[in-house]
């Protein structure tokens, strides 16, 4: 699953809705102030993506991650921190998994960063280490499909 908390742009949350049918993700989680379907702004990015991807709101990010974290699934932070695990060298996924992704300017809270099973980060060489949300969605679930296929789970498409 993907978790969107405290997105402000509707085009981030419609792009992580495409990139989430691409990849075959169960659902998304919308939390805090991320803005839900339906939306125009929402559904032209995301080319109608989210009236087939199933999708949750709820306001409290962080009590909806610790009922999910209670029915055994993992809560992965992707953010930039002192401790962080890089995605292209440590992802290695056993169970259901969450990947949560915060604002766009602030990152995740640190109340989230808190419950979080393992933080990731992408790595970046460039001059500003940041990247958009929905580019960041992107690239790791590439990164979780890839670690799903090299621990030899095959897609069911």
């Amino acid at each position: 699953m993907v978790c969107l908390h405290n997105i402000r742009s509707m085009h981030n949350v419609g792009s992580t809705f495409r990139s989430a049918d691409a990849f075959g993700i169960d659902k998304v989680l919308l939390t805090g102030y991320t803005p839900s379907p339906p939306r125009v702004e929402i559904s032209k990015t995301a080319l109608g993506s989210d009236e087939w991807v199933p999708w949750e709101y709820e306001k409290d990010g962080l009590e909806l991650l610790l009922r999910y974290k209670k029915a055994n699934w993992a809560v992965i932070g992707i953010e930039q921190t002192q401790t962080s695990k890089s995605i292209s060298t440590d992802f290695d996924l056993n169970r259901h998994s969450i990947f949560v992704f915060g604002n766009e300017v602030l990152g995740l809270d640190d109340e989230i960063l808190e419950i979080c099973d393992d933080v990731f980060e992408i790595p970046q060489y460039g001059q500003k280490h940041s990247l958009n949300v929905s580019v960041s969605v992107g690239i790791c679930l590439y990164a979780a499909h890839q670690a799903a296929l090299a621990a030899g789970f095959r897609s069911q498409k």
